[in-house]
């Protein structure tokens, strides 16, 4: 009724921009829909290519449900061309002019619904300069990732000042940077900019996380972020624009429509699950970036054989088949390039999550109670792994041999470990509680939330 009254009428129009990747797209898109369900007219704005795999991956239903508007800009690259290497510098290049010409032409079509805020994804805000202000428009910042991240970013003139990093990102002090004694920290390879293996791409990271800081500072009205107070409140405390309205998830949002993959979804892993027993299953996916090796790729395989227990593995490389091992599991193994991972992690046979401890995975598994074998792989997904394992205590880490392999037997063995630790389930359980409770009635996410779509209504 609420959203019909307001279609009625003139509307706040909310622009959304993602970073253009998988695991920034999810949980804005979820954000977007919570609001576009409060009657609130949502455009959301995705590069070209990622708009393209989104529209492809979602069903003729999934687009019928839909209570946004999906659009795209140009990301500067040709469709041939790396991503990973020049995506950051082509956005920093072409993304002012092209969203300045977007809201242009959507504010002509839409006289009565003109943009009057927009929500920029953390890595990107500091790209759009002052685009959003001079369009009469209000920017709000979303952090896709942990308070924690953000908190750290935002103190990067501080750290750089007092000599804890030098101008490149660099930590010139000690081997560890510490905000708070509640929060984990940060070692000189687990920052949200590290990239150890390509120091010309952190040192862009770095620059963009300056320009995220500066932008936050000056121009961002708000800071949404995908966690709740009672899970990061030490993070959230040292963040004066903060208003946490996580865990974004599906189940969450009230809404039918799709979560924002670019990737299709094999849903017949759930029909799958249905016949597996209560906590029995080894869930296994790696996000949309990770890379393994092929002998890596092969431990995995065998340890998962050693553990006599059910599995699903999702895995979009081509896996080879070492010994044999397809059709020595195909009894109790499953594997899939891409999953409805909520739904996966929400069931009620899913034992543990084997992760590379990406900041929507982190959520999802722990709102689902479901403990975890940490397997980083860049970035932010070092500290996580340390909430996870130090200071949450639902889960585990696997360390690397002296090759840099995670072993069959390591694998193993921390699977075994895990299944029976009862301290990590019911820290798990604990964990699901306090999500849940962030957004019921009258949690303080759903609170946050509820200020939110009050004062964006009042713009109107």
């Amino acid at each position: 009724m609420e959203h019909q009254l307001a279609s009625q009428e003139s509307r706040p129009h909310v622009l959304a921009v993602p970073f253009p990747a998988q695991g920034h797209v999810m949980p804005l898109m979820k954000l977007c829909q919570k609001i576009g369900n409060r009657g609130i007219k949502v455009t959301f704005v995705n590069a070209e290519h990622i708009h393209a795999n989104l529209l492809a991956a979602m069903s003729d239903e999934d687009k019928k449900q839909q209570c946004i508007e999906l659009t795209s800009i140009p990301d500067g690259l040709q469709t041939e061309e790396d991503r990973k290497k020049g995506l950051i510098e082509s956005l920093r290049r072409t993304i002012p002019g092209n969203l300045t010409r977007l809201i242009e032409k959507i504010n002509c079509e839409n006289s009565d619904e003109k943009i009057s805020c927009v929500i920029a994804d953390t890595p990107i805000i500091g790209l759009l300069q002052d685009v959003p202000q001079k369009m009469g428009a209000e920017l709000v910042a979303f952090q896709f990732g942990a308070a924690a991240d953000v908190a750290l970013i935002l103190q990067i003139p501080k750290l750089i000042q007092d000599g804890s990093l030098d101008t490149n990102g660099f930590v010139m002090k000690n081997d560890l940077i510490t905000l708070s004694n509640e929060i984990p920290e940060w070692g000189r390879n687990e920052l949200p900019w590290s990239v150890p293996s390509d120091l010309k791409n952190q040192k862009i990271i770095f620059e963009c996380c300056q320009n995220t800081q500066q932008a936050v500072h000056q121009y961002a009205k708000w800071l949404l972020c995908n966690t709740f107070y009672d899970l990061e409140s030490s993070a959230c405390n040292l963040i004066p624009k903060i208003c946490p309205v996580g865990p974004l998830l599906c189940s969450n949002s009230k809404s039918p429509a799709s979560g924002g993959s670019i990737f299709v979804e094999d849903t017949t892993c759930l029909s799958w699950l249905d016949k597996q027993k209560i906590g029995s299953v080894i869930y296994v996916s790696f996000g949309s970036l990770a890379i393994h090796s092929q002998d890596q790729l092969n431990e995995i395989a065998l340890a998962l054989e050693l553990s006599n227990r059910p599995f699903l593995w999702v895995i979009r490389s081509n896996l080879a088949n070492p010994n044999g091992f397809l059709e020595r599991v195909a009894e109790r193994g499953k594997i899939v390039e891409w999953a409805p991972q909520e739904h996966v992690l929400s069931h009620s046979s899913i034992g543990c999550f084997v992760s590379h401890c990406g900041w929507n995975s982190t959520m999802e598994g722990l709102s689902m109670g479901v403990p975890f074998l940490c397997w980083p792989y860049f970035l932010d997904q070092f500290h996580n792994q340390n909430y996870i394992c130090d200071t949450w205590k639902n889960g585990l880490r696997l360390n690397a041999d002296e090759n840099g392999l995670r072993s069959r037997h390591e694998i193993k063995t921390k699977i075994e470990m895990l299944f029976a630790d009862y301290s990590i389930k019911a820290n798990a359980l604990k964990l699901k509680e306090m999500a849940h409770r962030s957004v019921s009635e009258s949690g303080s996410s759903l609170q946050n939330f509820e200020t939110f779509i009050d004062h964006l209504k009042k713009r109107r």
